[in-house]
């Protein structure tokens, strides 16, 4: 398997993946939105490709906490093909995807995840620094992740999403 930054040839098979993951288009039609926005990061829109089949996708996107001008990430979607599932594609992107965006120079990370598979990564529930989802969500699924120690520190607010997400 290798992680490749998503290319044109990649699209439509990325589309493929992201609905099939999420059971419906939903998603795959936020990627594609998402594309043509201002918070896209072409270098954090990576796939994992096995021979010549697509077999995953992760986005990261650029979002922003209250009023701080800290460069934050939001990550979503991760997609894998549902055969594909439980083999480590997913912790692949993931770990790719923070490697990549530290290099970028982004400071944290926020997540909406499952509270058991995101800590695996350092992932915390936000409200250890006050930052809040801009909508009705369990705490323990709301999480941020700092690339750089001490980075959320002086941080509070809630997080601003590219309008894409419809938030």
């Amino acid at each position: 398997m290798n992680i490749l930054k998503e290319e044109t040839k990649h699209i439509a098979d990325v589309q493929r993946v992201v609905t099939a993951a999420f059971g419906r288009a939903e998603e795959a039609q936020l990627v594609a939105a998402l594309r043509h926005s201002n918070a896209f990061i072409p270098e954090l829109s990576l796939v994992a490709v096995e021979g010549e089949q697509v077999t995953g996708h992760i986005l990261f996107t650029r979002c922003s906490i209250g009023n701080s001008r800290l460069p934050v990430l939001a990550l979503a979607p991760v997609a894998v093909l549902p055969d594909q599932q439980r083999k480590g594609i997913g912790e692949a992107l993931i770990l790719a995807g923070l490697r990549k965006a530290k290099e970028l120079g982004f400071k944290a990370v926020i997540v909406l995840g499952h509270a058991e598979y995101y800590p695996t990564f350092g992932f915390v529930p936000t409200d250890k620094w006050n930052i809040r989802a801009p909508f009705d969500v369990p705490p323990e699924n709301f999480m941020a992740l700092e690339l750089v120690p001490g980075a959320l520190e002086h941080t509070s607010g809630v997080v601003a999403y590219a309008p894409e997400f419809g938030i």
